[in-house]
């Protein structure tokens, strides 16, 4: 009789003790859900290689979730990445609604809303052009002239956006400093872009040859002395 109480007691014990552990362990999976908004990257892939976006896309939009409070917490910005798939886009203006199913969250979480819902942008076929390469002088060399500065090779062959490069008519070097130069030099250079959507194909240098001229200033005027010299001279000589 004793041996059998002593059983069931250690039975009982032991479904308090699992059920005890159960309502710890899954307390927090049964508390209230709650909301928390993210900054989710917005990610532009697949995009064709003769188009280019030439409008402002943002970087991120606002993702509001729904969850348990530590679902929501061990989720990152970096985990929800949005991603759009540019495969299929046509040059002019695009117009993308964002929408749940582009958010890769556990089945758990719910989204409830996303800021901005759509993205709009431009898409530009992209073109190529020829254009010469200007020398970008910075500074003067003091006491020298210029002379004409050469370039090897003087043209570059660009690609970028079709309104851009209609009317694009010529890329730079980077900076040639001409400050403290006494001497003609030649220098290796890159060749460079002013707009960030504009993309220098080749030559990616060249090589510039400034030559320099030593100024020369005028004949400085006779002195008073050697004029009234001059003319005491020219007295004595007369009769």
């Amino acid at each position: 009789m004793n041996a059998w109480a002593s059983n069931w007691s250690l039975k009982i014990l032991s479904v308090f003790l699992a059920i005890t552990l159960w309502l710890v362990v899954s307390a927090p999976r049964r508390g209230p859900a709650t909301e928390r908004a993210f900054a989710a990257p917005l990610s532009l892939v697949r995009m064709p290689r003769d188009l280019v976006i030439t409008t402002q896309v943002p970087d991120t939009v606002s993702v509001r979730l729904r969850g348990r409070g530590s679902d929501l917490r061990s989720l990152s910005s970096q985990n929800l990445e949005v991603t759009l798939d540019l495969s299929s886009a046509q040059p002019g203006d695009v117009t993308i609604t964002l929408l749940p199913r582009a958010i890769n969250v556990p089945p758990e979480i719910e989204v409830v809303s996303i800021d901005p819902n759509r993205v709009h942008f431009r898409v530009e076929p992209v073109r190529q052009k020829i254009v010469p390469i200007r020398p970008f002088l910075v500074g003067q060399a003091t006491g020298y002239t210029v002379g004409d500065v050469t370039l090897t090779p003087d043209h570059a062959r660009v690609s970028g956006p079709t309104s851009q490069i209609r009317n694009l008519s010529e890329v730079a070097t980077e900076r040639i400093i001409m400050t403290g130069r006494t001497d003609t030099f030649t220098q290796n250079v890159a060749v460079v872009s002013d707009s960030s959507l504009i993309r220098v194909l080749d030559p990616l240098m060249t090589e510039v040859t400034v030559p320099l001229i030593e100024e020369i200033g005028p004949t400085p005027p006779a002195s008073s002395d050697t004029t009234a010299t001059t003319e005491k001279k020219t007295k004595k000589k007369s009769p």
